[in-house]
């Protein structure tokens, strides 16, 4: 960088402006500065207000998965990701599914949870049971902020309240309980707690700090089930491998930490493809994972008295197709239309069959011949078009490096060479 990046008004620059004067302090040639302005189908004027000091844009690649058999209903599932093998393998994964029905998918509701934090509480148990004293009339103040919501049977359900103990003392953490219907809810609930904040501190006497949504969406469960005919994935040796992988994972934090990655692989790239916070969906994922005190798989993996192969999957899934990037983005509204749903509730259904598939696909592979054969062989095509390869010569320089089991970048660039 040839400068400070201290630079003052940079956000009232036009977006052309901003990336003339990224150009000119960090060195950007012409060709690095034509691909950022790229904006990947997205409206230059819709990118500038979705996030502050926009620059550009930057393309991920959207699939669409197949084979996908959900509560007896085809689907077609974008997934938009980085990663190779991943589409092909939830695709393969909803395949072998089919034969024994697809996948079988219930929800708890589109529920969240607002916590407002109260501190200085000189009577904390106290606090709490006034503050349930006066439920109605906080639910109330907390359903005037969104009438339209509470019209469609959304709304503020119930009041919680709970004391804990920190490190500061005691507080006293009011919970609203949320039926955010088709969206994910967050800006609807935050305005709810900020709302009844003052009615809190008037019945307790108690200091308000934070009004915020909870990400741990334990309220807003996903869970389903698929039956894999042992025929179907490689016999009984493979439902026992597949079991033993999954032992292993339920054992040890650091095998469930990847056994718990290859689902958010599947359900990460259904949320990218459809415009989703998925910042919120992997913190309440790996939080309800550890919510027994130590971390555990999201997935169960068990064989039943056929012999066959049974995968459960339970994990909050916060999804909305109201506001933020899903009504924004055009690849978003595209992806959504391509799935074909018409609620939160069925995407996140969606959602939560290609995690299990994924998951399944990834622990068939492990427990058979090891992940790498059929990843290596996508991912040796990736590391060829980063050595230079193009056209034909990009499957020919992959090709070579699988048959000999060197997928590197400095053997690729090798093969690149001696092409020449």
């Amino acid at each position: 960088m040839q400068d400070s990046s201290e630079q003052p008004g940079f956000y009232k620059l036009s977006m052309a402006e901003r990336l003339k004067l990224v150009q000119k302090l960090t060195g950007l040639n012409d060709e690095e500065v034509k691909t950022l302005s790229n904006t990947g189908g997205l409206p230059a004027e819709t990118a500038d207000r979705m996030i502050e000091n926009v620059v550009g844009g930057i393309t991920i690649p959207l699939g669409v998965a197949t084979n996908f058999l959900i509560n007896g209903r085809d689907y077609l599932v974008p997934m938009a990701l980085e990663e190779p093998s991943v589409v092909a393998a939830a695709s393969n994964a909803a395949k072998m599914a089919r034969v024994k029905g697809g996948f079988h998918v219930t929800n708890t509701g589109p529920v969240m949870i607002g916590q407002v934090q109260l501190v200085d509480v000189v009577d904390p148990y106290g606090g709490r049971m006034d503050l349930l004293l006066h439920k109605e009339e906080i639910l109330a103040k907390a359903n005037e902020q969104d009438p339209m919501l509470v019209s469609l049977g959304g709304g503020a359900k119930e009041l919680n309240a709970k004391v804990i103990h920190s490190v500061k003392g005691p507080m006293v953490i009011a919970e609203l309980i949320v039926n955010t219907g088709d969206a994910m809810g967050a800006n609807a609930v935050n305005t709810m707690a900020e709302a009844i904040a003052p009615i809190l501190e008037k019945v307790t006497g108690g200091k308000v700090y934070l009004r915020i949504i909870s990400n741990l969406a334990d309220r807003r469960l996903i869970r389903v089930k698929a039956v894999f005919d042992k025929e179907a994935i490689g016999g009984e040796a493979a439902v026992d491998g597949i079991v033993y992988a999954y032992a292993f994972a339920e054992a040890d934090p650091y095998r469930c930490s990847t056994h718990n990655k290859g689902i958010m692989n599947g359900v990460i790239a259904v949320a990218i493809a459809c415009g989703q916070d998925i910042r919120a969906l992997e913190a309440g994922a790996h939080t309800y994972a550890a919510r027994g005190g130590a971390y555990k798989p999201l997935t169960t993996w068990e064989k039943d008295s056929n012999g066959d192969l049974v995968g459960t999957l339970e994990m909050p899934m916060a999804v909305g197709l109201v506001g933020g990037a899903a009504r924004t983005h055009p690849a978003a509204k595209a992806s959504i239309k391509i799935i074909g749903v018409k609620t939160a509730i069925e995407l996140a259904e969606v959602m939560g069959a290609v995690g299990l598939a994924q998951n399944f696909a990834a622990l068939r592979a492990l427990a058979a011949e090891g992940i790498q054969k059929g990843h290596m062989k996508l991912h040796a095509r990736n590391m060829a078009i980063s050595a230079g390869a193009t056209g034909k010569m990009v499957d020919i320089v992959a090709q070579k490096m699988v048959e000999e089991r060197k997928v590197r970048y400095d053997r690729a660039k090798e093969l690149v060479e001696q092409s020449k």
